[in-house]
C-alpha cells in the first residue's frame, strides 16, 4: 500500500493504543525522545478495525477513541508519523518474516523498534521479542525492549478504562487517560425541548458505532469551539420525563450564543454530577437542572483548569 511508504527511517511503536493511557504515554515518550536523539521519525503503527472486530466476530468491542481522537492525542504526544493499517484476515495470516519485511521494513523503513517484553506478533501470535531481535539482525534494526518492570509499574489497561466509563466512574477513567474521556461527532437538530426549557442544547451526533458512550447521567464538560473554550453540562439519555426513548448526547454550553448546527466538535468530559432520571413533571426536571448548573458552576471554580 504505496500510501504508507517512508522515505525517512523511522523508530516504531507497535500496538492499538486505545484510550492512549498512562501506561501507552511512558511508551510514547520513549518513542519520541528515541527518534529526536536518533535522527528518526518517530511512528506509531496501530490497526483498524480492532483485532477483535475481525477474529472474533461475536465480539462487541466499543472502543474507548475513534481513529480520528487516537491520531490527534498521539499528534499532541508527539508521535510525527501514525500509521493506521488495515486489520483483516488476510493480514493476520501473515507469517512474522512476511509482516517484519513487507510493512516494518519495505513501507516503514524501521531502523528501530520499541516494543513490550510480551508483544507477539505473526501468524497466530506466535512469534515473540526474541523472534523479533533475529529479524532485526536480519534487516538492519534494532529492537528496544520495555522491560516487565516498566509495563507492570503502571497498573492500567484500555479493559479498565472502558468498564470504569461503562459504570458512570469517570474520574477513575480520567485519572487512567490522564486527560479527560472524549467525545467526537457532529451536532444535529434535536427536538428542541431543551430550549422550551430555558436549557438550549446541542445535540451531538457520533458516527462511529464503536465508539463507547459512557454511562447515561448528566456530567460537567468542556469544549473549544472556534478556539474557544466553553464549559457546560452534558446529558446523556433517553429524557424519559418528557417521554423520550432514544438515547441523546446532548449539552448546554454556559455563555454560548451561537449557531453550532453541522459543526464537528470534540467535547471533554471532565466530571459525572448523577444519573439520569424520570421526574414527575416538567418542573421537578427543569428545577433538577438550576441545580446540576449550580453544582457545575461550584465545581469549576474550584478545578476551572480542567
Amino acid at each position: 500500500m504505496e500510501e504508507f511508504l517512508q522515505k525517512k527511517g523511522a523508530v516504531i511503536t507497535i500496538g492499538t493504543f486505545d484510550g492512549v493511557h498512562v501506561g501507552h504515554r511512558k511508551i510514547i515518550k520513549r518513542l519520541v525522545d528515541s527518534g529526536k536523539k536518533n535522527h528518526l521519525k518517530a511512528t506509531v503503527l496501530t490497526f483498524f478495525p480492532h483485532p477483535r472486530m475481525v477474529l472474533q466476530q461475536e465480539s462487541k468491542i466499543k472502543l474507548i477513541n475513534t481513529i480520528e481522537e487516537r491520531k490527534k492525542i498521539l499528534k499532541k504526544a508527539g508521535v510525527e508519523e501514525i500509521v493506521v493499517y488495515p486489520f483483516t484476515k488476510e493480514f493476520s495470516r501473515l507469517t512474522a518474516q512476511e509482516y517484519v519485511q513487507s510493512i516494518l521494513v519495505k513501507k516503514l523503513q524501521a531502523k528501530r523498534v520499541i516494543i513490550g517484553y510480551d508483544h507477539r506478533f505473526g501468524r497466530n501470535r506466535t512469534a515473540d521479542i526474541q523472534d523479533l531481535r533475529k529479524l532485526g539482525k536480519q534487516f538492519h534494526f534494532e529492537v528496544e525492549e520495555i522491560s516487565k518492570e516498566d509495563i507492570e509499574e503502571v497498573a492500567v489497561s484500555s479493559t479498565k478504562i472502558r468498564k470504569a466509563l461503562e459504570n458512570g466512574e469517570l474520574e477513575k477513567a480520567n485519572t487512567y487517560l490522564s486527560e479527560p474521556f472524549m467525545l467526537t461527532g457532529k451536532i444535529v437538530k434535536g427536538k428542541g425541548l431543551g430550549k422550551q426549557l430555558g436549557y438550549p442544547t446541542a445535540n451531538l451526533q457520533i458516527e462511529e458505532e464503536y465508539k463507547l458512550i459512557p454511562k447515561g447521567g448528566v456530567y460537567v464538560v468542556s469544549s473549544v469551539i472556534d478556539k474557544k473554550k466553553y464549559y457546560g453540562m452534558m446529558n446523556i439519555g433517553t429524557n424519559p420525563t418528557v417521554g423520550g426513548k432514544e438515547q441523546t448526547i446532548e449539552t448546554y454550553f454556559f455563555d454560548l450564543d451561537k449557531n453550532l448546527y453541522g459543526k464537528e466538535i470534540s467535547i471533554n468530559l471532565i466530571t459525572r454530577i448523577r444519573d439520569e432520571q424520570n421526574f414527575n413533571d416538567v418542573d421537578e426536571l427543569i428545577s433538577a437542572m438550576k441545580e446540576d448548573e449550580e453544582y457545575s458552576f461550584n465545581y469549576l471554580k474550584k478545578h476551572k483548569s480542567t
